[in-house]
């Protein structure tokens, strides 16, 4: 057997462009097979499909059919982002300028935990972590996977500055990431600040700050996972500067209405954070991971600085190498900047902000049917692209049949959110070719899921 060729090197486009071709047939054949937004069946029939498809994982021999087969068996057993049906989660279809870009990053392989490693990657990266940076009033930022890794790293400088006694307070709407990375770091049992209108209460918050013993670190949302929304960030930001408490903005959904001159003021007092958390693997059309963290103190950094001679060798950073060991808690790290900066380059300002404006009013058009529609409920009117509505009269119980009965045919994936003691069906509009059509038949179809 000849040694298969690789990604990278001078006959590279050769090798790699029959077998860009074999992908991206599989890629239709397998959703063509789907034929909807997510395989019918169940978890059961799903995995029996994959099983049949795939065989002996690590045959004695190799088959040279495999990309082909296991493309088009993944494809055939997705969930489709790109579908106007599939809704239910911060999971968007990504752009494919930006998977264009993603496949040179996988063929170019560079790792940025040295520069040797890395050479034009670390200052693509070092220009657009400064851009970013910029947008949010920080003076830094830190590439990462997401919004869990972002708001674990902020956890940690907020402890490496402050002390290990410091106390996460945050609302009861928040991500899981946050008192989990609480636990992970070994912080004090955080304070959970009540959240009854599915945002922070403001004056519950000066009340924590008032009689909790510091140092605390208090975390807002901007952008919650079950309803998209923003907490009152200049109110929570003044109380935080009246008590001199340190303040973390996750903003992993919503940091992208920052590209929108329509919706960007929905994120005033996002500058008087110490650090922020933004993904762009959501409102910003990028295959993940695509994660930020944006650190206004550049000296809080310096936390994560580290030795390792084969890396950062003390007289290499001297003569000018840059040390990349202080730019990550990851060591072997991928080059995700740049479909980032592939992305921001090839659209620009107005072309992000015509996707976020699109999305945005796709939700309000969904949130209208809605309200129109006799036989269900609107929770309320959306804040960014997510509305969340259930039949009229419903039980929780029935709620919940109804999507799973449409996840398990395959008809539609909508997510689910409990907010004023009831469950409620979630869409999350992230899809920005999805036309009004596209939203009437969503709708029609949980009509006809509905017991009657």
């Amino acid at each position: 057997m000849s040694t298969p060729p690789l990604a990278s090197g001078h006959h590279a486009p050769h090798a790699l462009r029959p077998l860009l071709y074999t992908v991206l047939d599989a890629l239709h054949s397998g959703t063509q097979a789907r034929g909807g937004p997510l395989p019918a069946g169940g978890p059961t029939a799903v995995a029996e499909r994959v099983r049949d498809a795939v065989g002996d994982i690590l045959p004695t021999d190799g088959d040279p059919d495999a990309l082909r087969r296991l493309v088009h068996t993944l494809t055939e057993g997705a969930a489709d982002p790109a579908d106007p049906r599939c809704a239910a989660h911060l999971h968007c279809p990504p752009l494919a300028v930006a998977t264009a870009a993603d496949l040179a990053a996988s063929a170019l392989n560079p790792s940025l935990d040295s520069w040797d490693q890395a050479p034009a990657a670390s200052e693509l990266e070092n220009l657009v972590t400064s851009a970013l940076a910029r947008e949010t009033g920080a003076t830094d930022a830190l590439i990462t996977t997401g919004g869990t890794e972002s708001n674990q790293l902020a956890l940690l400088l907020a402890r490496e500055t402050h002390g290990p006694g410091i106390r996460l307070v945050h609302g009861a709407n928040a991500h899981h990431s946050l008192p989990r990375a609480a636990w992970l770091l070994g912080l004090p049992e955080p304070v959970v600040v009540p959240a009854p209108a599915g945002t922070l209460d403001p004056a519950a918050l000066d009340e924590a700050l008032t009689t909790v013993p510091g140092p605390l670190l208090v975390a807002a949302t901007a952008g919650t996972t079950d309803a998209g929304l923003i907490d009152p960030l200049p109110d929570i930001a003044a109380r935080c500067a009246a008590h001199r408490t340190r303040l973390h903005i996750d903003a992993a959904y919503g940091g992208g209405l920052l590209f929108s001159n329509r919706h960007r003021t929905k994120l005033t007092g996002l500058e008087a954070a110490d650090t922020i958390t933004l993904d762009l693997h959501k409102l910003g059309w990028q295959p993940i991971a695509a994660g930020l963290l944006t650190v206004k103190n550049p000296h809080d950094l310096t936390a994560l600085n580290q030795h390792a001679d084969y890396l950062n060798a003390h007289d290499d950073t001297e003569t000018g190498l840059p040390d990349l060991l202080g730019r990550s808690l990851r060591t072997t790290r991928r080059p995700d900047v740049l479909k980032i900066a592939v992305t921001l380059k090839t659209l620009g300002r107005t072309g992000l902000a015509t996707l976020v404006d699109q999305v945005c009013d796709h939700a309000h058009t969904l949130a209208a049917l809605v309200h129109d529609h006799p036989g269900l409920e609107l929770h309320d009117q959306p804040t960014i692209s997510t509305v969340l509505f259930r039949p009229t009269g419903a039980t929780d119980d029935t709620v919940a049949r109804i999507r799973r009965q449409l996840l398990h045919d395959g008809r539609a994936v909508l997510g689910r959110a409990r907010l004023d003691g009831r469950l409620w069906l979630k869409a999350t509009l992230l899809n920005p070719h999805t036309r009004p059509e596209d939203l009437t038949g969503l709708l029609k179809l949980v009509e006809g899921t509905t017991p009657r």
